[in-house]
């Protein structure tokens, strides 16, 4: 790795002293040029000294959104600083997603393996999404979840013969659309009493036994959501 600079900010002096002994015990190469312990400190900093990288720390001053706000700026000023996150926020996911969405190129949690050579050197060589263990271990567990849920939907889909029209008319109802509301979508080229054949015709398919005569909407919604016809992180209606 090639010598570069610094800048970390850290609020916790005992952490920042830690981070500090980090650097200097395991990436060498590193040339801290400064450390901060808020906002204000930061950007009297890098007025004077532009850094290769900013390791910065979430929650400053007991506000979990400074860290956030720093990314965006410095993003805004199209600063040539990487920008990787170290932090001890390791349960509040959404203050990842906001981080990245500022321009960080990357997150390591303070837990873990923590801050490695290799996570500072993949950084500085320009590669975004740099995360530690305890992060990619969720990143994982997700994609897992996510792909499975796929598959089954698929599978949903040849087993219970449905086609995108059946899609379209469960979503809809799941939405709270009436069958004369989805009879006028433009996606949909039935009108209502096709509609309602095409609700037994479901009903006869995803209840298979016998139970069709007790099967009101809410139950037939509800059962392809069980099945993963349905995603109810997808549930968007089409265009009227």
């Amino acid at each position: 790795m090639n010598k570069f600079n610094v800048i970390i900010v850290e609020d916790v002096m005992l952490e920042l002293r830690g981070t500090v002994e980090i650097f200097k015990n395991e990436i060498p190469e590193a040339n801290i040029i400064g450390t901060a312990q808020n906002e204000e400190e930061f950007w009297e900093l890098i007025s004077k000294d532009t850094p290769d990288l900013v390791l910065l720390d979430l929650g400053l001053g007991g506000s979990t959104t400074v860290g956030v706000d720093i990314c965006r700026k410095l993003r805004e000023k199209e600063t040539s600083a990487k920008i990787l996150i170290f932090t001890g926020e390791v349960l509040n996911e959404k203050l990842w997603v906001d981080a990245l969405d500022a321009g960080a190129d990357g997150i390591i949690l303070k837990s873990g393996e923590l801050l490695t050579p290799g996570d500072v050197q993949s950084v500085l060589s320009g590669k975004r999404y740099v995360f530690n263990q305890p992060i990619l271990k969720k990143l994982v567990k997700r994609f897992r979840r996510s792909v499975l849920n796929e598959y089954r939907r698929q599978e949903a889909f040849v087993k219970y013969d449905i086609d995108e029209y059946d899609e379209i008319f469960l979503r809809h109802l799941a939405l709270g659309y009436t069958k004369d509301m989805i009879a006028n979508l433009r996606s949909m080229p039935f009108g209502t009493k096709s509609l309602e054949k095409r609700q037994v015709e479901l009903i006869n398919r995803l209840f298979p036994h016998g139970e069709s005569e007790r099967i009101n909407v809410p139950r037939l919604v509800t059962r392809a959501f069980e099945l993963r016809i349905l995603d109810v992180d997808n549930l968007e209606p089409d265009e009227e």
